[in-house]
């Protein structure tokens, strides 16, 4: 490296909670750091003290990121680390005093989750969630009360999702874990939907596909694409596959053995088999389409007869006036005749009268 020529720049990232985001923090004034180290920092929260994680390094020739990250402010020492202690150990009187004054203001939508002192005691904070995460909160009075309880510190309210709460408060997962996903190894929550349930072929029970903050488990996550990938090679529910015994529909699909299901008709009775991906060709076939055509037993209606060489049907076909079309009695031209001689013969004579 040449005299002239600025150091490389040191980022570290670093983590202010066992499972939690990693925050990247510039590390040039104090190149002795390493990772496992504690470290003061200035977040929106005030001062914090955090365990650096690892380096960050970028890739070869690619450009610095936009804007600078915050440098970190010095090494934590004993003295920091053990006036840390002594703070967190006030976060649970903190706490209780605040679920109190929030049922005595009858907040009964507000969850108290947890209190956080600030390193040096010069923040409190309290994190609180309601059911509705969309949902505005009206604290002010209750946080105007902790900051008379507490007026060293500045007291502040900051509301948190129904997610964020359980991995705050902890606990056993819904499916018997010992510790929950997001309190194990989830750093991030990312989005679920109910799609997932369907193409994994999960019940959609709510009590079995919902956690224990309220929404859909995040672990119909993780298997999700490997699903999605393998359900693109195997045909659909309802559709018709090739197989030995001929046409069958497809009933179920088992993604992760590569097998479908299928029903076979036998005569009158049908019996659903387990083929693998070898065992069967798919078709474009419809189910309504591969039915076999019914039978006089079975109730079809027999096929109109075909029109002979006398019929009207094909005396029209051909271009002839069918037989006796136009005879009928009320305008046939013998039925006029026929009128009109009865009505001669009735006035008798009352017309003109024939030359002899």
């Amino acid at each position: 490296m040449e005299a002239n020529e600025p150091p490389a720049r040191l980022v570290v990232a670093v983590r202010f909670a066992p499972v939690g985001k990693l925050y990247h923090f510039d590390a040039s004034a104090h190149p002795e750091v390493r990772p496992g180290d504690r470290v003061v920092v200035e977040t929106t929260r005030g001062r914090q003290v955090g365990e650096v994680v690892c380096f960050v390094e970028s890739a070869p020739g690619a450009p610095e990121p936009e804007g600078a990250n915050k440098p970190i402010e010095l090494v934590a020492s004993p003295r920091e680390l053990a006036q840390q202690q002594c703070w967190k150990g006030q976060e649970a009187e903190a706490f209780a005093k605040c679920r109190q004054r929030a049922t005595q203001l009858d907040l009964r939508d507000v969850k108290i989750v947890r209190a956080e002192f600030s390193y040096d005691g010069t923040r409190l904070t309290f994190l609180v969630s309601t059911p509705d995460e969309n949902g505005r909160l009206d604290v002010k009075s209750l946080r105007e009360d902790m900051q008379a309880a507490y007026p060293e510190p500045q007291v502040s309210v900051r509301q948190v999702g129904p997610r964020d709460a359980a991995k705050l408060i902890g606990g056993i997962g819904a499916c018997g874990l010992e510790a929950r996903c997001c309190c194990s190894f989830l750093v991030d929550f990312n989005p679920v939907s109910i799609k997932m349930a369907k193409e994994q072929g999960i019940s959609l029970n709510p009590e079995e596909i919902t956690g224990m903050c309220g929404r859909l488990r995040c672990c119909m996550a993780y298997e999700f694409e490997q699903y999605a990938e393998l359900r693109k090679t195997l045909p659909k529910r309802n559709k018709m596959v090739q197989t030995p015994k001929g046409l069958a529909k497809v009933v179920e699909v088992n993604p992760l053995k590569e097998t479908i299901f299928v029903e076979i008709r036998e005569g009158e009775e049908s019996r659903v088999v387990e083929m693998g991906r070898g065992e069967f060709e798919m078709v474009t076939t419809t189910p309504s389409e591969a039915q076999p055509p019914a039978t006089k037993e079975q109730g079809a209606a027999e096929p109109p007869p075909a029109p002979t060489a006398e019929s009207p049907t094909a005396q029209a076909a051909n271009g002839q006036a069918p037989q006796g079309a136009g005879t009928s009695p009320a305008r046939s031209g013998d039925g006029r005749r026929s009128r009109r001689s009865r009505g001669d013969k009735r006035g008798g004579g009352g017309g003109k009268p024939h030359p002899q």
